[in-house]
């Protein structure tokens, strides 16, 4: 993005937005405003009450609940929630969790063509986005579908408050990661890196406090507000390296999406900060920090994010098979890495 005038082409994606304290009271309306009236309600296990209280105030708009997502959308469940969303007739879905269940709703809207509306728990980000994905035998794949960006998006920070700190603290850099990559994507633009710089500010300066003081709603707020914008880049932009390896560590070798994000935010924006000077440059300015990946890894050490891949369950063992798996397909990424570049990054971010 150096230089003037900018050569870009940026592309609104529509929603609607809803934050505030409470906001889970306005789901309801925003079915209404969809014309839904056969909802199916989804989440996690671990949602599931929060899940029931949404379908208790969608009252006969709820055609039921399923509560049974899990973490990369594997192939088998997301067949089981197709199936439970027809047979119920559901004409849209309120994904109500993290990217387990938001993920899951995009695999309902991909296979049936309703809308769903997003009420995120975490700080993930994934709700602003029209990328889906699918764990298989042969991995997580991903793909992006505008049938899949979630029609509306519900913010309650209330709805995060039970999120323990060490949860929050590796969600919100999952969420900033997003920025980051985004600021060097090859479609990258100035309205992209507006809201990128907002959206890394925003978290820096939130999780550290959610993590210190977990009841603090403004800190929560706040967070979510740099979520927003944070996935908002991903939703307009292309992945590249950092995105491609979390797939590969989540879909491959079982590793946890938004742990694996805050380890290896640092070591991929070292490997490109040399062919990135604007990326960095806008960096530095919103996480104060003269030194881009010396600022993440003193936020990343502030929330209590892991040190190391090895501390989430990856053996050196599996490094190079995973360097292979993640430099065989091509993706965009502002300097070369081929499977001897990226199992050198891997190990590197083993131990930290």
């Amino acid at each position: 993005m150096d230089g003037w005038p900018p050569r870009f082409a940026y592309e609104a994606l529509p929603m609607r937005v809803v934050m505030r304290p409470g906001a889970v009271a306005e789901v309801p309306a925003e079915t209404d405003r969809l014309g839904l009236r056969r909802v199916l309600v989804l989440s996690t296990p671990g949602r599931a009450a929060t899940a029931e209280r949404v379908a208790g105030a969608l009252g006969e708009r709820c055609v039921g609940v399923h509560a049974d997502a899990v973490a990369h959308v594997p192939a088998a469940a997301a067949r089981t929630a197709v199936g439970t969303a027809r047979d119920a007739g559901a004409d849209g879905c309120v994904a109500v969790g993290g990217g387990s269940a938001i993920g899951l709703g995009k695999a309902v809207a991909r296979e049936l063509d309703v809308p769903v509306i997003a009420v995120p728990t975490t700080y993930a980000g994934s709700e602003m986005t029209p990328v889906w994905g699918i764990t298989g035998e042969e991995g997580k794949r991903t793909g992006r579908d505008p049938r899949v960006l979630p029609a509306g998006v519900v913010y309650d920070p209330e709805l995060t408050l039970d999120l323990p700190p060490g949860v929050s603290g590796v969600s919100g850099l999952n969420a900033l990661a997003h920025a980051v990559e985004a600021l060097y994507a090859p479609d990258a633009s100035p309205i992209v890196s507006l809201m990128a710089a907002e959206g890394v500010r925003a978290l820096a300066g939130a999780l550290p406090s959610v993590v210190a003081d977990p009841g603090s709603l403004e800190a929560r707020g706040r967070a979510q507000y740099g979520a927003w914008l944070c996935g908002a880049c991903l939703g307009a932009t292309t992945m590249g390296l950092h995105h491609k390896l979390c797939h590969v560590l989540g879909g491959s070798f079982g590793l946890p999406h938004a742990a694996t994000h805050a380890v290896l935010l640092p070591h991929v924006l070292a490997y490109n900060a040399p062919e990135t000077p604007y990326a960095m440059n806008v960096l530095r300015g919103a996480l104060g920090d003269d030194d881009p990946v010396r600022g993440l890894r003193a936020l990343g050490a502030a929330v209590g994010a892991p040190a190391g891949l090895g501390a989430l369950g990856l053996r050196r063992a599996d490094v190079d098979a995973a360097a292979r798996e993640a430099a065989a397909a091509p993706y965009a990424n502002p300097r070369p890495a081929g499977a001897v570049e990226v199992r050198e990054l891997l190990l590197a971010a083993l131990d930290g």
